[in-house]
């Protein structure tokens, strides 16, 4: 954490001074906005969260509710997830107070008596070891409460609105500064039921599976129709269950499974409960379940173990069903976008909009967008529905928020052209269809009886071979504006192109702290530009000492042509640091910082003497004569990998982003 650089900090530093419309920031709602956000779930405070980044845009977030989340129903944190918080600050917070999940352990019926159950098996939760963040159970509304903290600490000192309902939205093509028109509605205080309009560029939905936003647009869910019923339930029991404190799956001889996943805080923990199959025209019936038909079958499942519940703290029956939407914004696809090819999945999803009108506030509904750039998004549930129990839900939809935020951002900062937008849908629906598609097939066979399974063990090692999909790993982004070719992936191996980048250790050359590379990249909206040098160390010439000096003085340097505050530009050295000067490292890698112009020295590293392990050349498979430039994303991902000589290609592509060139 870096502070000071304002001036003396005494209080907490984690408070970012105010800036822009931070400053004086309105407690009611503004009549116009630049970025309207509805929910306030995991997908909408993390978009907030990013946008009050930026200080200049007006953002707002409404939620229909009178106050902030109590009880949420999601609670598996990914270490995808995880990272994530890390890079907005409270990664650490966290996991002071989640549950940590270290193993799967997995129970069958027992051979020499089906109508027991007995452990045949244990997994460790990362077999590959993908990640320095673990897999964390926490209520969602901890989650909620960390963002809320981070908007309200950022520049723009951003709140939610809460007790203001989306009742519906309209669109104008006619170049207008606010062109999407929001009726809403007040659903609490003296004034409940109020109506009024507001006036904003940008919408982003986050209300859910039932999204009004969704309607309003008129894009439609279509999938799986839900066919199997689960019972889950938060309680408190006794039991003689030895694996209560550790994640299990359990399958019944006498039919029937659960998903057991401990919560937070040493004693509570969540049942996913078998309920069977749903008749045609069942669902009702279902929904009548109740938690003491729940908890019978949890202990129908568990013999010969017993569960006395002593407290629940929150229940509910849910079916299955997998359901996407046909796109994530009001745009109409266009010709060649992404979409229209496959998935790494092998899913061919369909990019055409529906010709039908959504009901816009005037009545009339938005209808066809035309070929403009998108005005209005969807994320998470509003987009996406599967089941619960891969622990998917909250981290994908959390995703999404991330996604679409620093666009947005970057877009009214005049720092991309709009056109940076279109990426969104694109790039999330090829992530939601592999969602969809793991889901679908790791609730199969939840759901399967014991013996339907050829082999006993068919369960535990689909679990350990797919463990990077639910952990976050295996998004990778294709080709497109945003994200460039693999030409150079020979420089630096273990970045691939369109994958979340992977941190690994280094040294800081200042002052011999070992860190990790990827945890200083803080939720700001800026790009990283990494450069890992060539042999030669600091004060030499290199590559890396010519690719410096033009970074930091040829007019077609992003640095120069563009806004140099939207980079965080960081250097690697192959020397162990007790090797290295600090004074024959260039100065574009040691900028001057804040109103004193001080030296920022927490921007050039060291791979060598790293403790404990293989330095970051070697992890990472970076070519040690050639040395490589890694572009990342604000949203962690890579962008480009190139040469340290192909500076035309770095300064095309933030050219091409920024619209200066095509």
């Amino acid at each position: 954490m870096q502070f000071h650089h304002h001036g003396y900090v005494s209080g907490e530093p984690r408070v970012e001074p105010a800036a822009g419309l931070g400053i004086d920031r309105p407690e009611a709602l503004p009549e116009t906005m630049d970025v309207l956000i509805v929910g306030t779930g995991p997908a909408g405070m993390i978009a907030a969260a990013q946008l009050a980044q930026f200080p200049t845009v007006c953002t707002r977030i409404i939620e229909r509710r009178p106050d902030r989340l109590e009880v949420g129903q999601a609670d598996g944190i990914q270490a995808r997830g995880v990272e994530t918080f890390q890079a907005f600050g409270f990664a650490q917070r966290l996991i002071a107070e989640a549950y940590r999940i270290t193993e799967m352990n997995f129970w069958g019926p027992d051979p020499a008596d089906p109508a027991r159950i007995v452990r045949t098996g244990r997994e460790v939760d990362d077999p590959r070891g993908v990640s320095e963040f673990p897999h964390l159970i926490v209520n969602q509304a901890r989650v909620q409460d960390y963002f809320a903290q981070f908007m309200a600490d950022s520049p723009a000192r951003l709140r939610p609105d809460y007790g203001w309902e989306f009742c519906g939205l309209s669109v104008a093509d006619d170049g207008r500064d606010y062109p999407v028109e929001v009726a809403l509605r007040r659903t609490s205080g003296p004034d409940a039921g109020a109506e009024r309009t507001v006036r904003t560029r940008y919408v982003v939905g986050c209300d859910g599976a039932h999204s009004k936003v969704r309607a309003a647009i008129g894009r439609t869910m279509s999938g799986d129709a839900a066919n199997h019923a689960w019972g889950v339930m938060d309680v408190l029991a006794v039991t003689d269950f030895p694996d209560i404190r550790t994640k299990c799956a359990i399958q019944s001889g006498a039919g029937g499974s659960i998903l057991l996943i401990p919560r937070e805080g040493g004693f509570l923990f969540r049942m996913y409960v078998d309920l069977g199959e749903v008749p045609l025209g069942g669902s009702a019936a279902v929904r009548a379940t109740g938690i003491e038909d729940i908890i019978a079958q949890a202990n129908r499942i568990l013999s010969p173990f017993a569960l006395d519940v002593r407290d629940v703290a929150w229940w509910s029956v849910y079916e299955v069903g997998h359901r996407l939407t046909d796109r994530f914004d009001d745009a109409e696809a266009l010709a060649g976008e992404a979409l229209d090819g496959e998935t790494s999945a092998g899913q061919t999803l369909d990019a055409e909009a529906p010709a039908g009108k959504g009901v816009g506030s005037d009545g009339n509904g938005v209808g066809s967008a035309g070929p403009r750039e998108p005005r209005v998004f969807i994320t998470g549930d509003a987009c996406h529905t599967h089941s619960a129990k891969a622990g998917q839900g909250m981290n994908v939809s959390m995703q999404d928020g991330f996604n679409i935020a620093w666009k947005l951002g970057d877009v009214l900062t005049g720092r991309a052209d709009p056109a940076l937008l279109r990426t969104y849908s694109a790039e999330r629906q090829v992530v939601a269809q592999n969602l969809i598609d793991f889901d679908r097939e790791w609730s199969s066979l939840m759901a399967k009886r014991p013996e339907e399974f050829e082999d006993p063990s068919f369960l535990a090692d689909f679990y350990t071979k797919t463990a990077e999909f639910p952990a976050g790993f295996l998004t990778e982004y294709a080709p497109s504006l945003l994200t460039g070719g693999t030409e150079h992936q020979a420089l630096a191996t273990g970045f691939p192109v369109g994958r979340r980048f992977a941190s690994a250790p280094v040294v800081r050359i200042a002052d011999a702290n070992p860190v990790h590379l990827g945890h200083h990249a803080r939720a700001d909206g800026r790009f990283r530009i990494y450069a890992f040098a060539d042999r030669p160390g600091p004060g030499e010439d290199s590559r890396l000492s010519r690719w410096a000096q033009w970074l930091a003085e040829a007019p077609d340097s992003p640095l120069r042509a563009g806004a140099a505050e939207a980079f965080d530009v960081k250097v690697v050295y192959q020397q162990p640091h007790t090797d290295t000067d600090i004074s024959g490292v260039p100065a574009v890698f040691l900028p001057r910082v804040g109103p004193f112009g001080l030296i920022d020295y927490e921007r050039a590293y060291a791979a060598g003497s790293v403790p404990g392990g293989e330095d970051i050349f070697a992890a990472r498979g970076i070519d040690r004569d050639a040395g490589a430039v890694v572009v990342v994303r604000p949203d962690q991902y890579v962008a480009q990998v190139l040469a340290l000589s192909d500076t035309e290609a770095l300064a095309g592509y933030f050219a091409r982003l920024a619209g200066r060139a095509r």
